[in-house]
């Protein structure tokens, strides 16, 4: 049980620090110094992975213990990494699988770049100076980026609707897949869970919005998000973009959570065996 414990949370660090690597790889041209740095944050991210899936106690990553969860928010992030990064590649490196990459971006994109649109509050980080190359790319990414978050959270809405998360005839433990949740804390552990995935589900909703409001006010005086900081380009939409979707799941599993509590607790109520480990 140790042993398959620990290959597992390796492959799952190998997986993290292919992550952080992927747009240095596909990338036409890094410098060493980026190389070096990429490095280092592959390693120290693998590291984290690495201590926190071969650990049996809870650490700081939600629902280790609740597949599919993390698995479909890493799938969400490494493609949207990826298609990104052949995106941005595609502008001084083309070619026919780059240039497919752009033609879907750039239809997804126009359709929903109308005013007050993700999309268009995504292009305000650009610099003024932007040529239309940038405008393209960055509304082509945007759009890539947001049609894979909503393809994400629509797999994992038909799970839970399914019923198939968590699994039908899985206990959850509570302690384990939510470590900065206290259960005996404050009032009804329910109330508390949908009160928490209310908010989780707003912050998703409003993140796509303001964050791009956000980053322009705060990025006065450091170096704009252009094709001449590919990484930082890449990194920004994968932000923009995983974030919301990271919340809304987060917030559709704490509801579910909170139902199981209560059926749980009508389960016992009548006699019967409840499933769900609270703690």
């Amino acid at each position: 049980m140790i042993y398959s414990r620990f290959a597992g949370a390796l492959m799952r660090a190998a997986l993290a620090v292919l992550l952080v690597a992927t747009p240095a790889l596909i990338l036409p041209e890094v410098g060493a110094d980026s190389r070096q740095a990429v490095a280092l944050v592959a390693v120290f991210v693998g590291a984290f992975v690495l201590v926190e899936y071969a650990s049996t106690y809870p650490g700081l990553v939600e629902f280790r213990h609740a597949p599919p969860f993390n698995r479909l928010r890493f799938l969400s992030l490494m493609a949207t990494v990826a298609v990104v990064s052949l995106l941005v590649r595609g502008a001084t490196d083309p070619s026919p699988l780059t240039a497919g990459v752009a033609a879907v971006g750039a239809a997804v994109g126009q359709a929903i770049d109308f005013p007050f649109s993700p999309v268009r509050l995504v292009l305000l980080i650009l610099p003024a100076d932007a040529g239309p190359v940038e405008v393209f790319v960055l509304r082509a990414a945007s759009g890539l980026a947001l049609l894979i978050s909503l393809m994400t959270l629509g797999v994992f809405v038909a799970l839970t609707r399914a019923g198939h998360w968590p699994g039908p005839r899985a206990a959850f433990n509570v302690w384990v897949n939510l470590p900065t949740f206290d259960p005996t804390a404050g009032a009804d552990v329910v109330a508390r869970l949908e009160r928490d995935a209310r908010i989780n589900i707003a912050l998703g909703f409003l993140l796509p919005f303001l964050a791009p409001v956000a980053f322009k006010a705060a990025s006065a005086g450091f170096i704009p998000v252009s094709l001449s900081a590919p990484q930082m380009l890449i990194w920004t939409m994968a932000a923009w973009s995983f974030l919301p979707v990271s919340l809304f799941m987060r917030g559709i599993a704490m509801g579910r959570v909170a139902d199981m509590i209560r059926a749980s607790r009508a389960r016992a109520e009548g006699g019967s065996g409840a499933r769900l480990q609270p703690a």
